[in-house]
């Protein structure tokens, strides 16, 4: 069985889609490091690149274009720096040229030569791309067609795609486990919290100290982003005029006196409202952000992890390493028994997932017991079943921002009601809602999932 880790599920990378924009890049890469390790970049004379579905209709909004040609260029979206992408875009489409890896000049007119299919749908997902190379005389080199399958996962058609990046294929887990029930029997069985649980299986694949340098990274970039988007000001790109907000509530939380705070409880609150803005604003503008899991749900772990972080006593590193541990493994049966995403599932894949995610994180660094983390983890994704996924002028900025803080505060919600004011007994089990899940995204009709073309994308006038 492949293991999906905590650094399949937490990856760093740039805005403003995890499926549209990380996913892609991470495709055309993949094409042209491809072409060179077949010894084909040098007979390389032109290429065609087309997006189908959901990455054709919401493609432009969320810089699918854009991730395409970095990828091509041989940019990662965790090294990329985000500040080049739009002067490098640019490059291309003045000059029609194309510099494949840095190393083999082309024509490439992405006007005619990156093509969006806007009314076709390929049978395998939602977010399908193609690929092809041709020599000099426009005989085919090499053709790729891949699938951004949700948080920045991809899957190339022929090939073995269900390791985890960097990881053998051969290795054994100790602790294998397809559901949470899998879970809750291990931590039965030996007496470990689910974070120790994945902590086991992770040292197969790399040492103690390279696991906290490497989650000590993902925390470190989610409160980067959470600093960039709240000193950040102005309007957010792509035409809807959608204005930063996290930086006038920050002004207005730090102008408050201590009185305020006692007479108004719900003060903690906001600021969580205020760190997932800051997240996901950041994300809108293309900035670098974690997928947890998705880059549309950027905002609900770094929301709720700096919640731990500030206002619970007792906080500290091990926690949050704890968290996202735990975290990780409840976003991993998501990805493996239904999808993370939203062209699948709706936004209930994205936010909903990333709730229940923050919920278990939260109920653990509570001092939660295996039960009540996955009463919690439930208990997130229960109350966002059904949630579509219908972005304004295809730009993850309307419904998208404002709904990452709703969904940081459910989580919190959650985590309470099942550490504070719960045993773990409960009727519904986390198994049976991601079922649901799945379920509910398959009966979704297709207009709410990432298509623009239905819901809010269709009931707000776009001028």
């Amino acid at each position: 069985m492949s293991w999906i880790g905590v650094f399949d599920l937490f990856k760093i990378g740039v805005g403003p889609s995890s499926s549209h924009t990380v996913g892609p890049m991470i495709a055309s890469l993949r094409f042209a490091l491809e072409l060179d390790s077949l010894n084909l970049l040098h007979l390389t004379s032109s290429l065609r690149v087309e997006l189908f579905g959901s990455l054709a209709l919401t493609g432009v909004g969320h810089a699918t274009d854009s991730a395409v040609l970095m990828g091509l260029l041989g940019e990662h979206p965790e090294t990329i720096d985000p500040a080049l992408i739009i002067p490098r875009k640019q490059s291309i489409v003045v000059s029609k040229r194309l510099r494949i890896l840095d190393r083999r000049e082309i024509d490439f007119d992405p006007s005619t030569e990156l093509i969006f299919h806007r009314d076709k749908f390929l049978p395998e997902h939602p977010n399908a791309m193609r690929f092809t190379a041709f020599d000099s005389s426009g005989q085919t080199l090499l053709f790729q067609q891949s699938y951004s399958v949700g948080g920045g996962f991809v899957v190339i058609e022929g090939k073995d795609n269900l390791v985890s990046p960097g990881s053998d294929s051969q290795a054994e887990i100790p602790f294998a486990y397809t559901s949470a029930n899998d879970l809750l029997s291990h931590c039965k069985r030996t007496g470990l919290s689910i974070s120790q649980i994945v902590q086991r299986n992770e040292l197969v694949y790399c040492d103690e100290a390279e696991i906290t340098k490497r989650l000590d990274k993902i925390w470190q970039v989610m409160e980067e982003s959470i600093a960039r988007g709240s000193e950040a000001t102005g309007v957010l790109p792509g035409g809807l005029g959608v204005r930063r907000r996290a930086n006038h509530l920050l002004k207005r939380l730090t102008a408050s006196t201590p009185d305020q705070g006692i007479l108004d409880p719900m003060r903690y609150m906001d600021w969580v409202t205020l760190f997932a803005l800051a997240v996901n604003e950041e994300n809108a503008a293309g900035g670098r952000v974690v997928t947890a899991p998705t880059n549309g749900a950027a905002g609900v772990v770094p929301a709720v992890m700096a919640y731990y972080q500030r206002f619970i006593a007792g906080s500290c590193r091990e926690g949050l390493h704890d968290f996202l541990r735990t975290a990780a493994a409840i976003g991993s049966l998501y990805k493996r028994n239904a999808s993370l995403s939203a062209a699948e599932m709706g936004c209930q894949g994205e936010v909903g997932v990333a709730c229940s995610m923050a919920a278990g994180g939260l109920a653990a660094v509570m001092g939660g017991t295996p039960e009540q983390i996955e009463n919690a983890a439930e208990i997130g994704m229960e109350h966002n079943l059904g949630l579509t996924c219908d972005p304004v002028g295809g730009l993850v900025q309307v419904p998208c921002i404002e709904r990452n803080t709703m969904g940081a505060i459910k989580a919190i919600n959650a985590a309470r009601l099942a550490v504070l004011y719960g045993d773990g007994t409960h009727r519904v089990s986390l198994d049976r809602v991601i079922e649901t899940m799945r379920q509910t995204g398959v009966d979704m009709q297709s207009k709410y999932k990432e298509t623009s073309l239905g819901g809010l994308a269709v009931n707000v006038i776009n001028c």
